[in-house]
């Protein structure tokens, strides 16, 4: 008797550290570990674990191993994944607010995206994302896109005109380039083979995605339009971010934070690196392009905004 009472109270003396509930975080991206997709899930991932003493394990899912972004979205909302880096532009069909952050032309510089993105606005946008089931945690980027292309020198909007142009599964991003003359094709990424096929003509996209992927191989030409920021997301499952305590909720918004900071800084850091680089891998690069030309033909879309995403698009034009 006196050995079964000995063990029951050394049972109750245990570490309570042994009975926490233990949480996996299934992490999708469709890019892979070289980009700065991956390098800033690793960086939440290492945060997140050191943070909640291991009671929180993160899997990082790479190369669309879990499917494209608009997939890795609707399993966020069924749960079946809990978070991902996922690029703005396909939010939009969730999410009909970050099509505001979506539109052309309407940061000229990084320190101007961080000002709306990271203020009122960009938090008003990323609290919306719960009307459609998920979470949205903190912007990170792309960076500016650019457009490439097999065919011919781009100098100005009528340039475009009938090149077969891949673009992101968005009806905003569609619109631009309807606009500015292009044959828009949404498809999901990547489209390397498609590009060396001649399936598309061209694409856009970031120095950063274009460099890493080697779409120098297959795009001889490239112009700096920065027509478009492109932000990403550390988008999450509502239902899993309902089912924590509220110590790893709020870890969650904290690692997300640090590792967009932290991933921007990369994509900053780099930018002229990549330039310099897909000079010396020979494409031809068109440094000072027509830009009037660009913007004047995609000014119309305003009209197109209603509700929530025109709202918002005021609000960022009149800073």
């Amino acid at each position: 008797m006196k050995r079964n009472l000995t063990l029951v109270l050394a049972f109750f003396m245990l570490p309570l550290a042994m009975f926490a509930k233990s949480y996996v975080i299934n992490l999708g991206i469709v890019t892979t570990p070289h980009s700065f997709h991956y390098m800033a899930a690793k960086k939440f991932k290492d945060i997140v674990e050191k943070g909640s003493g291991g009671d929180i394990k993160v899997n990082i899912h790479h190369s669309k191993s879990v499917g494209n972004e608009t997939s890795i979205l609707q399993q966020l909302q069924l749960n079946a994944l809990q978070m991902g880096v996922i690029t703005a532009g396909p939010i939009d069909k969730f999410v009909p607010a970050i099509k505001a952050i979506e539109f052309p032309f309407i940061f000229d510089s990084f320190a101007k995206a961080d000002e709306i993105l990271d203020g009122k606005i960009g938090q008003d946008i990323l609290k919306s994302f719960k009307s459609a089931n998920l979470v949205g945690y903190h912007f990170l980027e792309n960076g500016f896109r650019n457009i490439t292309n097999s065919k011919k020198p781009i100098h100005s909007a009528s340039d475009v005109k009938g090149l077969k142009i891949r673009v992101m599964n968005s009806q905003l991003q569609i619109d631009i380039w309807k606009a500015i003359g292009a044959n828009p094709t949404p498809m999901p990424w990547p489209i390397y083979t498609q590009l060396s096929q001649h399936v598309i003509d061209g694409q856009e996209n970031p120095l950063a995605v274009i460099d890493q992927y080697k779409l120098y191989e297959v795009q001889k030409y490239l112009t700096l339009t920065r027509h478009v920021y492109s932000a990403l997301v550390f988008v999450g499952s509502k239902g899993f971010y309902d089912s924590l305590p509220p110590k790893y909720q709020t870890l969650l918004f904290d690692a997300a934070k640090k590792a967009s900071i932290y991933e921007r800084k990369l994509n900053r850091d780099k930018a002229n690196y990549f330039l310099a680089d897909l000079k010396k891998q020979g494409m031809i690069i068109d440094e000072h392009p027509d830009m009037s030309s660009f913007r004047s033909r995609v000014k119309s879309l305003k009209s197109q905004f209603s509700g929530v995403a025109k709202k918002y698009l005021e609000e960022i034009l009149a800073k």
